[in-house]
């Protein structure tokens, strides 16, 4: 673990955009802030082919409440930049899931520059705990590509 820790990088998400896919839905649920800000970090482990990825993190979510999250996941480096991967994300906000905090899968991609990463993600409509099929979109800047 001590070589692991030693590999690994630490990036500050600037969180985000979001979009309902099914727009009355959401706006009946009362989900219509789509610009979700908010900050966390993502720490990784570098390895050949993926990255081990872990965050934590809070936002203003699509019902303007706080939301907090921390994931575990896997990023398979599918070219030099782009990354295509998935994580069991620890989900808890007042506005999903009757304010209970749950595990969801969720993919995304990302594309990489030095000092930058796109990231988008789909969170998808799981009846009782998110009602609507949702976009992501967020920036991670890491500290040493600058």
């Amino acid at each position: 673990m001590p070589a692991a820790a030693q590999d690994g990088e630490l990036g500050v998400h600037l969180f985000g955009l979001s979009y309902h896919l099914e727009r009355d839905r959401a706006r009946k649920a009362g989900l219509t802030n789509e610009v979700n800000a908010g900050l966390g970090l993502r720490y990784r482990v570098p390895r050949e082919d993926y990255d081990w990825v872990f965050d934590a993190g809070a936002f203003n979510d699509s019902a303007r409440n706080t939301a907090l999250l921390a994931s575990a996941g896997a990023s398979w480096k599918a070219t030099e930049r782009l990354r295509v991967g998935a994580a069991l994300v620890l989900f808890h906000s007042d506005s999903y899931n009757s304010g209970d905090p749950f595990i969801a899968p969720i993919p995304a991609i990302g594309y990489e520059w030095r000092a930058v990463s796109a990231n988008l993600a789909y969170s998808p409509k799981v009846g009782g705990v998110n009602e609507v099929n949702t976009l992501l979109f967020w920036l991670t800047f890491w500290p040493r590509g600058f």
